[in-house]
């Protein structure tokens, strides 16, 4: 167990400090500033503790991430003991390394037959970057250049950096300067919001043929991929009908558009399947990897390639212009490869699926089934969305639903538990070692958080 942390400064220290120095993620800064940031000190399960030792239930896994939890003795070890022995050296100069080795050939055993490359990266982000180039040279490798167009989902998210923004969905991205040629947009399959009078069949299919009308639009000749999530992580935790994703696969086998999941978020468990696209049945040619894949103890992401791509960039592609420095990096494999031991191991994806899984669905379904501000509660595995609707039998939103959600994300802070809100759902994802007895706790300071919420509404 880790020990308990005493912090050697004042909190308004730290906050100070933190904020003559940093600019955060999705935040207004100055906002921010005058309020002061949590500053968190020790983590020891799901549980964090601030500077001012109050403990949190962390309902979100950090950011999806930590599979396993905070202050794993093992993961700590295997990068204490391959920093010892190799701390550092690259993939370049024809050269590799026992840890980035003995990681692949674990991952690989994991994931389905039909893949078999993988380039490693520092993040998500770097991994769908990563994707766009490798996409493009592929389809220049078979002499069709001319295929560069990807095509993303409005309110999808693939990461932070220009290209990953770009792909993603999310407008006010874009407005900052996230754009780049060749990337176009379908709708998202958002039933909930968006579905009006059709059933969630029907309008899962709809969706799925938005796409092909956006390739005949841009000609099949010129689009080189389709990417988006299995589910939607930062988008809100929305699951697609069950018709979307076999009729998306169809479209993109019968335009030859190479499909491309982004598992930053789905996979390594979280949907009790080892990667989301299996547990909602379509093959991918590609998987993008992070977050989950060392547990979040240090960075690390890759892109997954099937067999036939790779085939075709190693058998005809030649020289391949890409690098990073700490692709493959020996410490972060290291450990990668103790968390992938870890979950294989001691049982927890199965548990999840079988146990865990059910478990927090049937506790959520018991508790917020009815409750007069939820309309709707999506997930699987160990991680959930509850819906905030005004009118539940119509479906209807609330006009200030955002507000309604950040509040609520505030006032389970002040229960002690981490949630996340985003486009008036509530969403949670912890860590997959999660037991019925935290689970409990989660839902039941979710319950104080939402009723205090729906006060506020005027739904209690």
């Amino acid at each position: 167990m880790n020990l308990p942390f005493e912090p050697q400064r004042q909190t308004q220290d730290y906050q100070a400090s933190d904020a003559a120095h940093h600019i955060h993620a999705f935040v207004d800064q100055k906002a921010l500033n005058a309020e002061g940031p949590r500053v968190m000190v020790r983590g020891e399960g799901l549980y964090l503790w601030d500077s001012e030792g109050k403990r949190y239930l962390d309902g979100m896994s950090g950011l999806w991430c930590t599979q396993l939890g905070y202050g794993r003795k093992d993961l700590t070890a295997a990068a204490a003991a391959q920093m010892d022995q190799l701390a550092y050296y690259n993939m370049f100069f024809h050269t590799t390394h026992p840890a980035v080795i003995e990681l692949s050939e674990l991952l690989f055993s994991l994931l389905p037959g039909h893949y078999s490359h993988v380039i490693y990266t520092n993040s998500g982000s770097e991994a769908n970057e990563v994707l766009i180039r490798t996409v493009r040279r592929y389809w220049q490798v078979f002499g069709q250049p001319q295929k560069k167009v990807m095509i993303g989902r409005w309110n999808g998210y693939h990461g932070s950096t220009l290209a990953a923004s770009a792909l993603g969905g999310m407008k006010f991205m874009h407005e900052m300067g996230g754009l780049i040629p060749d990337v176009a947009h379908i709708d998202e399959p958002y039933w909930y919001a968006q579905g009006g009078e059709l059933t969630p069949a029907e309008f899962g299919r709809r969706c799925a043929l938005q796409l092909e009308e956006k390739i005949l639009e841009l000609g099949a000749q010129n689009v080189a991929g389709f990417i988006a999530e299995p589910f939607q992580g930062a988008g809100g935790m929305i699951f697609p009908p069950q018709s979307y994703w076999p009729e998306i696969q169809r479209i993109c086998r019968q335009y030859d558009v190479l499909l491309c999941a982004d598992e930053v978020i789905g996979g390594f468990g979280r949907t009790g399947e080892w990667f989301a696209h299996q547990h909602f049945g379509f093959e991918p040619d590609t998987l993008s990897i992070a977050k989950g894949l060392t547990s979040g103890y240090l960075p690390m992401g890759g892109l997954v390639l099937s067999k036939r791509m790779a085939e075709a960039l190693v058998e005809r592609g030649g020289v391949f212009a890409h690098g990073l420095t700490y692709s493959g990096h020996p410490v972060a494999a290291a450990v990668a490869l103790a968390n992938l031991k870890a979950l294989r191991d001691e049982g927890i994806v199965r548990q999840v699926k079988d146990d865990t899984g059910p478990y927090l669905h049937k506790l959520l379904h018991d508790v917020f089934g009815s409750h007069p501000l939820i309309g709707e509660i999506q997930g699987t595995g160990l991680l959930a969305a509850l819906q905030f609707a005004e009118d539940k039998d119509t479906r209807k939103r609330f006009a200030n639903e955002n507000d309604l959600a950040w509040q609520c994300r505030t006032f389970g802070f002040e229960a002690g538990v981490i949630i996340r809100s985003t486009l008036g759902r509530m969403i949670m994802a912890p860590a997959l070692v999660a037991s019925r007895a935290e689970l409990d706790e989660l839902v039941d300071k979710t319950r104080i958080a939402v009723d205090r919420t729906a006060r506020i509404a005027g739904k209690l």
